[in-house]
């Protein structure tokens, strides 16, 4: 089985020219599939939809897979009118983010089931399957046993993506908090989510890393690192591992996971060599059945997780 790398949609609001060198950047970087679009607020407008049809036609002409994402949250006449213009899209395969998106799509053409669908068991699995998903996406919250479990009896020819590096985006909220943190209104934010490129650090009074704040989407503070259950993760059955890019180091990333699949790095090595490339701490605590924050490093306890 050839696992495949995908890197998933852009969550941060960068300038538009710091954007287009990104996806120049990706277009030699090793890397199977690359989602794109606006996913987290529609207020974000450095690149509209034709620039990323833009950027999605280089890349496909670079040998990449690409699929355009849906906005998660729609709360507007225009976000359903940008909604109809990529689900109608002919070139290009989608990622259905909400349940609007999944009935635009249903039984009219293959659709990536996002990771925000809340795809917990497998009824849904198979629901959606019928529908026309050819692939799925793992919410991040579910462990690996509760994967196991769906993948034993998944619909056949439908591919499992699971979230393995990356801030976790968490929750979405129709307040800015972003915008909020600065006392604006969300109508006139003052595009307040360009001056975090990796998201705003909240910190407890304990002055502990506790979540990061991006515009409408709340993400974990911590950063989701599963190199070390890359071979689990084939013994499963996982078909797309997703890396959320970042604002710098994303290409180094790749390089790392890209290096284990093939066999030139083993998952200690490559995760030694991307330490210092990480902007917070490591957590792996979900894939266990843990608390998401939990970082478990040896043998003895992820045996210890999986007794309690």
């Amino acid at each position: 089985m050839h696992v495949k790398l995908a890197l998933g949609p852009l969550l941060y609001y960068w300038p538009r020219d710091t954007t287009l060198a990104f996806y120049a950047m990706v277009e030699s970087a090793p890397v199977d599939i690359v989602y794109l679009g606006e996913t987290v607020c529609s207020r974000r407008h450095e690149l509209r939809l034709s620039d990323w049809l833009a950027i999605a036609a280089r890349l496909r002409a670079a040998g990449k897979e690409v699929v355009l994402s849906t906005q998660v949250l729609i709360e507007s006449g225009a976000d359903v009118t940008v909604l109809h213009k990529i689900t109608r899209n002919t070139d290009f395969r989608v990622e259905a983010n909400d349940m609007g998106a999944v009935h635009c799509l249903a039984s009219k053409t293959p659709f990536v089931a996002g990771p925000h669908l809340n795809v917990y068991n497998l009824p849904t699995l198979q629901w959606l399957s019928s529908l026309g998903a050819m692939r799925w996406v793992m919410p991040l919250e579910m462990s690996r046993d509760d994967l196991a479990l769906i993948l034993r009896d998944r619909p056949a020819n439908l591919q499992t993506e699971v979230f393995v590096y990356g801030r976790m985006p968490l929750a979405f909220s129709a307040r800015c908090f972003t915008a909020r943190h600065r006392n604006l209104p969300k109508d006139d934010c003052q595009f307040s989510c360009m001056d975090y490129p990796d998201g705003l650090l909240m910190r407890t009074r304990e002055d502990e890393s506790f979540l990061v704040l991006n515009g409408t989407q709340t993400q974990s503070a911590r950063v989701q690192l599963l190199l070390a259950e890359l071979s689990d993760m084939h013994v499963l059955g996982v078909d797309v591992l997703r890396i959320s890019p970042q604002a710098t180091h994303t290409l180094e990333i790749l390089q790392a996971f890209d290096a284990v699949l093939k066999g030139n790095q083993n998952a200690a090595q490559a995760q030694q060599s991307i330490a210092a490339y990480l902007p917070g701490e490591a957590c792996n605590g979900y894939w266990y059945g843990k608390p998401g924050l939990e970082q478990l490093d040896s043998i003895k306890q992820v045996a210890q997780a999986a007794l309690a």
